[in-house]
């Protein structure tokens, strides 16, 4: 099973050196992947969804949350084996090639360790600064990944979708291995079925073993259907709370909890089409304790 982490983005540690440390760490430790996500703004109105149905501010979370490939590029700087993911970014707020040659351009500069992890987006207001429509989630998406990869591909690039289009024209750079994995934040049949279609791969928010499976089914099937390669799809299960230091009680969440529990819930997971487990939930332990529990888990959990 392999094992990521988010980097300390946004949150109480959200910093460039806590960053630092972390990517670090995780290399030396033999994690697989470091991840980052986008918030472009953190609204003043109330448009998230509270545990009682009405609307409240978003988390204080995301007060600061550092974009999310110029921290790869630091990243790459610093490490040199450890894959560089984005879970997720918003790819609707961005134009195909501006964004396809960022990704293209950090692929270089890393050696070919880049995971593109595109959503369709969540927070209105940020769709209105974007100058973007809000009902184009969905099907923006599908033609945002075609037109990415279409930029991607051999020059001379032209594109004509429903929503964007490239002239014939030459551009570069170009990824490492020719092209870089798209992962799709899924979570919904919708969701799914549509990164069965487009997608390399998802990354859904994990909050039960047995949803988590079926997702992977879905997936896995849905490809499958379309004569696609089940076996070259990536599956990553996203945790939705933190890892602690001490152990959590008997009711604890799915992937929540101490090294220990979390490795026991990855144990769970094996021959379930998981490929591997992000654990992405900001701790608010200190860094050096965030680190020797990644420690403590990478041993109870040995590379496959």
């Amino acid at each position: 099973m392999k094992l990521g982490t988010m980097l300390p983005v946004s949150g109480p540690h959200a910093t460039p050196a806590n960053i630092t440390t972390m990517a670090q760490a995780a290399e030396r430790l033999d994690y697989d992947s470091l991840w980052t996500y986008e918030r472009v703004l953190r609204p003043m109105a109330p448009v998230w969804p509270g545990p009682d149905g009405t609307l409240q501010r978003a988390p204080e979370l995301y007060h600061t949350t550092y974009e999310p490939l110029q921290t790869l590029s630091h990243v790459a700087a610093l490490t040199s084996r450890i894959s560089l993911g984005t879970s997720i970014i918003s790819a609707l707020l961005h134009t195909p090639v501006v964004l396809a040659r960022r990704l293209a351009t950090l692929d270089q500069f890393s050696g070919g360790r880049v995971i593109a992890g595109f959503g369709q987006g969540s927070i209105p207001q940020e769709f209105a600064t974007a100058n973007v429509p809000w009902n184009r989630r969905g099907a923006g998406l599908d033609d945002m990944v075609a037109a990415v990869r279409a930029v991607w591909g051999p020059d001379p690039v032209e594109y004509d979708g429903r929503f964007y289009s490239v002239e014939a024209s030459e551009i570069n750079p170009k990824p490492v291995r020719g092209t870089i994995p798209i992962i799709i934040g899924a979570s919904t049949d919708a969701g799914i079925d549509r990164a069965a279609r487009i997608a390399d791969g998802i990354t859904p928010v994990t909050f039960s073993l047995e949803a988590v499976t079926a997702q992977a089914a879905r997936f896995r099937e849905g490809a499958a259907r379309l004569d696609r390669d089940p076996s070259a799809l990536m599956v990553i299960a996203q945790s939705n709370t933190p890892m602690t230091a001490a152990p959590m009680g008997s009711d604890r969440p799915f992937l929540g909890g101490a090294p220990n529990q979390l490795a026991e819930d990855i144990e769970k997971l094996q021959g379930r089409g998981i490929d591997g487990v992000t654990f992405a939930y900001p701790s608010s332990e200190p860094v050096n304790v965030q680190i020797e529990m990644l420690d403590e888990l990478r041993a109870l959990v040995p590379r496959a």
